[in-house]
């Protein structure tokens, strides 16, 4: 699949892509709320400025993602992988984030209220602050 035919789908009404391959995939600026893309690989995928509100990417690959201005407000990412990912500015808010790998991720300026951290690797990831997690998981 390919990010045109996943953003034809998505219009039809489809939100089931559960383990899709999207790695490298440009879905900047789409909105995609309520989408299901549990297991997806989302790897160097471009998902700047993107809307996922209350969409569930549990156990998704998005290591080296680019999230700059991604709206994730209510998203569950739990045990996904966003080592090394981009989240700028990213909207946080109720995001779950248990059990997911933070590696290097940068959260720089990222608005995280009340969001579940719980067990998360946050080894050298920039916090929002702007300074480098010491956490050692």
């Amino acid at each position: 699949m390919n990010a045109e035919e996943l953003l034809e789908r998505y219009a039809a009404g489809d939100r089931d892509f559960r383990n899709v391959d999207l790695r490298f995939a440009k879905l900047t600026g789409a909105i995609l709320n309520d989408i299901d893309l549990s297991g997806a690989m989302l790897e160097i995928a471009g998902l700047n400025n993107v809307t996922l509100h209350n969409a569930t990417l549990r156990g998704a690959s998005l290591a080296g993602a680019n999230l700059t201005n991604a709206d994730l407000s209510g998203a569950d990412l739990s045990e996904a992988d966003l080592s090394a990912a981009i989240l700028m500015r990213a909207k946080l808010d109720n995001a779950k984030f248990k059990g997911t790998n933070l590696r290097w991720a940068s959260l720089v300026n990222a608005t995280p209220a009340d969001v579940n951290l719980r067990d998360a690797q946050l080894d050298r990831t920039i916090m929002p602050c702007g300074s480098p997690s010491s956490v050692q998981t």
